[in-house]
């Protein structure tokens, strides 16, 4: 069964362009580029399951992640989409151009590649029980809480987007962690779907970041043969958040070329 994502849509004409966040992000990390793109382009960002506002879920794999992302194209009359997915969503949006192509215009791929992962978020699961188990009432409370596990302050201050105040003043994880976290396996496996894409496809990926090294190219373009590589130097993993002005225009290049 599907989950109805949370999601938010510019309007506009033309293909839009679909922006899917990574494991424990949101919609919400990616105002200032919407912002931007608006002006251009009809822009809807979307929250996965179990996060951002979109409702808790069992199954985190990308098959239903895909049927969900589907579901939402269905809903707002959208036969065709430019998809823009970062990390996780990714993988969500490949799984989608391998099992329904059809419906995707081009992809734009952010610092993930088509292929399984190790497992790496165990200081980062611990740090989100501590900060639910520690009730905080505030931003600093929740901060001490979550450096208990992670030493890292942009990833702290990343893990708290993902608190809001609840009724009774307790600053509370929104997403479904319990449901993350207990799919978590599903999550670091490869995209759902067989072959390859062979629609228009931009990578993009951080110059710091171990997930898409010069060696997983091959790999990479057994799945997405037509891929443009575009490496930004000096960010991480966070690329868009790192160096949001390159990673803009490399966006807005990649689209302009296949809209000219």
């Amino acid at each position: 069964m599907t989950v109805e994502l949370n999601h938010v849509d510019t309007g506009g004409e033309g293909t839009p362009l679909v922006v899917v966040h990574g494991l424990l992000g949101s919609a919400d990390n990616w105002r200032s580029h919407v912002k931007q793109w608006q002006e251009q382009h009809r822009v809807v960002a979307v929250d996965l399951r179990n996060h951002g506002r979109s409702p808790h879920a069992d199954g985190m794999g990308y098959a239903a992640m895909a049927a969900d992302l589907l579901a939402l194209l269905d809903k707002l009359g959208i036969e065709r989409a430019h998809l823009l997915g970062h990390s996780m969503g990714g993988k969500v949006v490949i799984s989608l151009a391998r099992l329904h192509p059809e419906r995707v215009a081009s992809l734009i791929v952010a610092d993930i590649a088509p292929q399984a992962y190790g497992h790496g978020h165990d200081d980062v699961f611990a740090a989100l029980r501590r900060v639910a188990e520690g009730e905080p009432t505030n931003r600093r409370e929740a901060d001490a809480l979550l450096a208990e596990h992670v030493t890292e302050r942009p990833i702290r201050l990343f893990l708290a987007t993902n608190l809001e105040r609840s009724d009774d003043g307790v600053l509370r994880l929104r997403i479904g962690l319990e449901q993350i976290e207990g799919d978590y396996e599903a999550i670091m496996q490869a995209p759902e779907g067989e072959g390859s894409y062979d629609g228009p496809v931009l990578v993009l990926r951080g110059g710091r970041s171990p997930y898409v090294t010069d060696a997983m190219l091959p790999a990479l373009r057994e799945v997405l043969p037509t891929a443009q590589v575009v490496t930004l130097g000096e960010a991480g993993h966070w690329l868009h958040a790192e160096q949001p002005e390159a990673f803009q225009a490399a966006v807005n290049d990649f689209l302009a070329t296949l809209e000219a």
